[in-house]
């Protein structure tokens, strides 16, 4: 990879890293559902004027927005508004692995290599350490609705593998765009106009940071950036970069939220990592005379 797309890559983790402490600030002010359904707003709003209609089937994007805009990001907001603290949630999302390959083995029939089995175990071996650690602060309710938040990301991959996107920024644009209006509805009913509003009226210059770093950097930045990524190069040189996600996610909460890691929980952080290593990590294909089709290293 080119030193200047290493940065990017870099950038595009740490970004999405800090991601989940922005998201604690913004819940202080403003309701979970309400907080998503804003940052696509201003994600997706400005942008659709100009990138133009997504070139994928719009079922394609319906469904990836109902998937990951509604399902994944309302309930990962909620479980984070009810006490899932920043760098647990960073960590305990990334089980979104697991479903990927789960989904790619029931619905796109493919054939999970043994690694990828090893991995999946081990990294369910760590979930469950969190899950039964005692000194753990967040209510188990809350953190299963991450697992669940986890489960519909997997949901969304395995749609966006079927759509197979060209343009993943404006994909993405539009796939923000579809999550606006049903998180609206769902805020409304079960967080209240009144709640709604008095969040809007009162809401501080910590709450606007919060909204345009998850609309524009988190969102249109980290996905483009991604996207750009992986059209440069193949999947297995770019998915590693991922694994830093949760390793920024909690070093951010660390520093910035005090967050502190039990010994039980740094255990279990070491082996979700290392289960989502064995997942996506490949081994290099050997280059031979007769395989002209396979691309050369960047």
């Amino acid at each position: 990879m080119k030193p200047r797309d290493l940065l990017l890559a870099l950038a595009a983790v740490t970004v999405w890293g800090i991601n989940f402490v922005v998201i604690e600030v913004g819940l202080e002010g403003v309701p979970p559902l309400l907080l998503s359904a804003l940052r696509f707003f201003f994600a997706a709003v400005p942008a659709i004027f100009l990138l133009g209609k997504p070139r994928v089937p719009w079922r394609y994007v319906v469904g990836v927005g109902l998937a990951l805009g509604v399902a994944k990001f309302g309930l990962l907001f909620i479980a984070m508004d009810h006490g899932v603290p920043a760098g647990l949630a960073s960590l305990v999302l990334q089980c979104q692995v697991i479903f990927t390959v789960l989904f790619a083995i029931v619905v796109l029939r493919e054939r999970p290599r043994p690694v990828q089995l090893l991995g999946i175990v081990i990294a369910c071996v760590g979930i469950v350490l969190i899950v039964l650690d005692r000194k753990l602060s967040a209510p188990l309710g809350a953190l299963l609705l991450v697992i669940v938040a986890g489960a519909c990301w997997g949901v969304s991959n395995t749609i966006t593998r079927y759509a197979k996107p060209s343009d993943t920024l404006r994909f993405m644009v539009w796939v923000s765009a579809v999550a606006v209006v049903p998180l609206l509805i769902l805020s409304l009913i079960t967080e209240g106009p009144r709640a709604d509003l008095d969040a809007l009226r009162g809401i501080d210059l910590s709450g606007v940071g919060a909204i345009a770093f998850l609309a524009f950097a988190a969102t249109l930045f980290g996905f483009g950036i991604w996207g750009y990524l992986l059209r440069q190069y193949d999947a297995s040189t770019v998915a590693p970069f991922s694994l830093l996600v949760p390793v920024v996610g909690m070093s951010a909460a660390w520093v910035l939220r005090g967050e502190a890691v039990g010994p039980q929980q740094a255990i279990a952080s070491v082996l979700v990592i290392g289960g989502m290593a064995c997942t996506i990590i490949r081994r290099p294909r050997v280059v031979t005379r007769t395989d002209s089709r396979v691309r050369q290293p960047v």
